[in-house]
């Protein structure tokens, strides 16, 4: 018998078996095997990778962003105020797994494979936006100090998931003390 799955739960274990073995190893078949049901429950869901793919990324931005949302209580002036209020939420292990995911995403990306090059693109804009909303000023400004914040969040992250915490905590220290 096949079991029936709701597009939400195909998407959470979709979720789980990418942080468990990467976006490249999440197939159709895997994720059915993972759901006991066929492969065409899944794609019924999802007709192809790149659009499973690219759903599992939105809900890791989406979780990434309802974690933030905590950190930015209060406008801030510039992107070094964003990037001190968002450091130390990003910087806990538990979200390591998901970081590693966007991380994978963009190397892919940087190599010019689909869906990952649209993708990720689409993340950072989405991004860029979305820590907008939390800058004071017009919006040129807004947008200038998003997009720093993102570019040295992104450095402090991959430093972290590559190089370790201690290292990654030790360069966000100088970066993020005030008037430097």
């Amino acid at each position: 018998m096949v079991n029936r799955h709701s597009r939400e739960e195909m998407l959470s274990v979709a979720l789980d078996a990418a942080v468990e073995g990467g976006l490249s190893r999440l197939t159709f078949g895997r994720l059915a095997s993972r759901l006991k049901t066929s492969d065409r429950m899944v794609v019924y869901y999802f007709p192809k990778k790149d659009d499973l793919v690219t759903a599992v990324l939105e809900v890791v931005g989406h979780r990434l962003q309802h974690v933030l949302a905590a950190a930015f209580s209060t406008p801030m002036n510039n992107h070094r105020s964003l990037v001190a209020a968002a450091w130390p939420v990003v910087a806990q292990p538990e979200y390591d797994p998901l970081f590693g995911l966007y991380f994978e995403a963009i190397g892919q990306a940087t190599a010019g494979i689909e869906p990952y090059k649209s993708v990720a693109s689409q993340l950072i804009e989405v991004w860029i936006e979305w820590l907008g909303g939390f800058v004071l000023g017009d919006p040129d400004h807004r947008r200038t100090e998003a997009a720093a914040a993102v570019a040295l969040l992104d450095g402090l992250l991959l430093m972290r998931l590559l190089g370790g915490s201690s290292l990654a905590d030790t360069a966000s220290t100088p970066l993020l003390e005030p008037g430097s």
